[in-house]
């Protein structure tokens, strides 16, 4: 849910001079704020982290810590790839799998397994040789809200192929897969779930049931999502930890979310988020300690409520709001990185020309 719910808080962080007398021990010293070196992190515009956090990461790494955002997931790799002569930072946060596959081709990043890194789940290491390091996950799915379906005394779907059903027609909005990271990952899973000889066919009969199509998140969710807005559509394609998120920003918490999600069956994409230093930087030291902090419970525990996704860390606790409300599948739609790679323009251009025109 990072790009739709969290927000960016940064703060600076002082760490004073120890002094001492002439005739004491003479004691280590930190360095004055204004002589610490700076780490760069570049990432996606949604990065969010508490304030708190921000404070123990740079105490961690006896530095400052600047955030570089650079777009959405996709344009940011892309800016760090075209910069790789004259890297624009130290480490990146926020490659994810349908990028993974081009970001280990374009051979920007330094191996390197941070402290944790045992504690990480199996099923996230995509990169054996730990250029990339996961950080976190979550599910994108269909979300559904569950007073219009009551009200109207209708079965919420279970599933994508319930979407074709004349019950459905015209309550369905989707997200563009060339302009949203949301939109591609149900595109995949829609290649996961019925092939790449068959996805097109469930596209032609879901257009043919009245799908509604917004460019971003934003306009999908809080522009067309009943449960969200004063739109018309009671299902919607974000997070399978969206409902936690509608719980936290309750203005009066409720005991149940408004909303629900259809995760089963494979009808959900697992996003898997990286974090890699960047070949030529400077500070490799800095950077390394850098990583290591990522992976500490510290920052792993601060990820769900600021980015609504699952850390990546088993060691890692949930906040209750999220054990409560946030959903996660057993079963999630698969598809080889480096096929996502290959066929993922073709795929897109495909899905345009069927859908949109």
């Amino acid at each position: 849910m990072k790009q739709k719910f969290a927000a960016l808080v940064l703060g600076g962080i002082f760490l004073c001079l120890t002094g001492c007398s002439s005739d004491a021990p003479e004691k280590e010293k930190t360095a004055p704020a204004e002589d610490l070196p700076t780490l760069t992190i570049m990432t996606h515009d949604s990065f969010s982290l508490s304030k708190e956090v921000l404070a123990a990461f740079e105490k961690a790494i006896n530095a400052r810590v600047k955030i570089l955002k650079s777009g959405d997931a996709g344009e940011a790799l892309n800016k760090a790839i075209l910069s790789k002569n004259n890297p624009l930072a130290d480490v990146f946060y926020g490659v994810d799998n349908t990028f993974l596959s081009r970001a280990v081709k374009a051979d920007i990043f330094v191996p390197y397994a941070p402290k944790g890194i045992e504690q990480v789940e199996v099923g996230l290491k995509l990169d054996p040789e730990n250029r990339l390091i996961p950080m976190d996950y979550g599910d994108v799915c269909l979300n559904y809200d569950i007073k219009w379906f009551k009200d109207k005394n209708m079965i919420p779907p279970a599933m994508l192929e319930d979407l074709l059903k004349p019950a459905y027609k015209g309550l369905v909005v989707v997200e563009n897969p060339a302009t949203s990271s949301p939109g591609l990952a149900f595109l995949l899973a829609t290649v996961s779930r019925f092939g790449e000889q068959g996805y097109l066919e469930f596209w032609e009969k879901l257009v043919a049931n009245e799908v509604l199509v917004k460019n971003g998140w934003k306009e999908a969710y809080w522009g067309e999502f009943s449960a969200a807005s004063q739109g018309s559509r009671p299902i919607v394609v974000s997070y399978a930890s969206s409902p936690a998120a509608e719980v936290f920003f309750a203005e009066v918490k409720p005991e149940q979310a408004p909303t629900d999600v259809v995760i089963e069956n494979g009808a959900a994409f697992r996003q898997v988020e990286f974090a890699g230093i960047i070949k030529g930087t400077k500070q490799i030291k800095i950077a390394q300690k850098a990583m290591d902090f990522m992976l500490s419970n510290t920052f792993q525990e601060d990820i769900p409520l600021q980015m609504f996704v699952f850390p990546a860390s088993k060691t890692a606790n949930l906040p209750d709001l999220f054990k409560a409300h946030a959903r996660i599948t057993q079963e999630p739609a698969r598809l080889d990185p480096e096929l996502i790679n290959t066929q993922r323009e073709a795929w897109i251009r495909q899905w345009t020309d069927t859908v949109l025109q």
